[in-house]
């Protein structure tokens, strides 16, 4: 068996003892697509350079100097149907020549496909993350405001009762104050009585 291994070329041969287990972490690493993202049509190839226009221009706006004396800035016209794209993403002349034919590609795709056409199909899958994101925030600050609420009560369930508790001791205190006046004014009745009898004697 090490003859065999030793026999094999550095590539193919296991590097230590996890070579046993190398199929289950490549398997673990593997990124897969989404369903949605698998569906998407291929991007689309510009079209043949003998039906574009190509003309450079001064750039305009942030970037410095670079931008505004330089023609880095590329504008594409597309001579069958008319279509008029420009390129001013980079300070770069090549990579806005690249950006502006991809653009137009994507133009001349919807135009062709509509709703069919990859950046169609992309806003779409957008939208439906957008609104599915939306929606999972919107059950989870009503479950919050569910929950506060449900919070809310208890905390007026238990001022309630609180309040209920207070007023049980204040009439308590009423009744406790009650009995004391009643019973200092039967003192002070019994008090004023004795005297008087005491004068007639």
């Amino acid at each position: 068996m090490l003859r065999q291994l030793s026999s094999l070329p550095l590539l193919f041969r296991p590097a230590g003892p996890l070579h046993r287990y190398h199929g289950s972490l490549i398997a673990r690493f593997t990124t897969t697509t989404p369903a949605s993202l698998k569906q998407l049509p291929p991007r689309p190839k510009p079209p043949p350079e003998s039906e574009i226009e190509e003309s450079f221009l001064k750039g305009s706006g942030p970037g410095g100097q670079k931008i505004n004396k330089t023609n880095s800035a590329v504008q594409l016209r597309h001579i069958p149907t008319g279509i008029v794209v420009k390129s001013q993403a980079t300070r770069s002349r090549s990579q806005n020549r690249k950006i502006a034919r991809e653009l137009l590609a994507a133009r001349l795709d919807e135009l062709i496909n509509g709703t069919q056409s990859r950046t169609a199909i992309v806003s779409e899958v957008k939208k439906k993350r957008a609104a599915s994101k939306a929606k999972k925030s919107r059950r989870k600050y009503r479950k919050l405001a569910g929950e506060k609420g449900r919070e809310e009560k208890n905390e007026e369930e238990e001022e309630e009762e609180g309040e209920e508790e207070e007023g049980q001791e204040e009439a308590r205190l009423h009744e406790v104050e009650g009995k004391t006046k009643t019973t200092e004014s039967n003192n002070a009745q019994q008090t004023q009585a004795t005297p008087q009898g005491n004068e007639t004697r």
